[in-house]
């Protein structure tokens, strides 16, 4: 059964994602790998921040993205989400704006990556990086709080992930993470997305 609070708040999201324990995945030659799942304070209340990487990237350039990236050696996901969160957008937050994290996700490129947690507060400027981040966006609780659509592809006996924000279609992991991200944080339920789809263009 789900619970659904009346506000959503840091309260309310710490509190559902201290009842989930996250699944993770063995790398088995995969590279590791953290992203943000940065929650910041606006007028009209908590929302992800959510990226457009840039045209001039050699992998996935343009698609919609979390903060994030390699985990460095020596690194813990937390660490890295951190660590990517300034890098890309400017954002800088202390270890204790983590509330947790999510199950493991892994990519068609060869990544397992780790969503982690952040709650960022109220961010006056955002500072994104050219060379990463062509522009930022912000998706609010009530934005995020939205079924995902499933489509099925000749390649794959999984279904492909597909969330409807910002006026567009969102594909996985990024869409994976961000429905996990409410079906646990927003909406108390226990659900789980490593089994679903990239689209056929996030395999190269």
């Amino acid at each position: 059964m789900s619970t659904l609070p009346d506000v959503w708040s840091r309260e309310s999201v710490a509190a559902a994602l201290a009842a989930f324990r996250p699944d993770r995945i063995a790398l088995d030659g995969r590279r590791a790998a953290a992203v943000a799942v940065a929650i910041v304070e606006t007028e009209d209340g908590p929302g992800v921040l959510a990226t457009r990487r840039a045209s001039q990237m050699r992998a996935h350039a343009g698609q919609w993205a979390l903060p994030g990236g390699r985990i460095d050696a020596g690194e813990r996901p937390v660490d890295a989400a951190i660590r990517e969160l300034d890098e890309e957008v400017g954002v800088r937050v202390a270890e204790s704006a983590c509330l947790g994290a999510l199950d493991d996700y892994a990519t068609r490129s060869g990544y397992v990556i780790t969503p982690v947690v952040l709650w960022c507060g109220a961010v006056d400027v955002l500072r994104p990086n050219p060379d990463e981040v062509a522009s930022v966006h912000v998706a609010s609780f009530a934005e995020l709080d939205v079924d995902p659509r499933f489509v099925r592809i000749p390649e794959s006996d999984a279904p492909v992930v597909q969330l409807p924000l910002f006026g567009v279609f969102i594909h996985a992991p990024t869409a994976a993470i961000l429905h996990q991200f409410r079906e646990v944080a927003l909406r108390g339920r226990e659900t789980r997305v490593v089994h679903f789809e990239q689209p056929v263009f996030a395999w190269r």
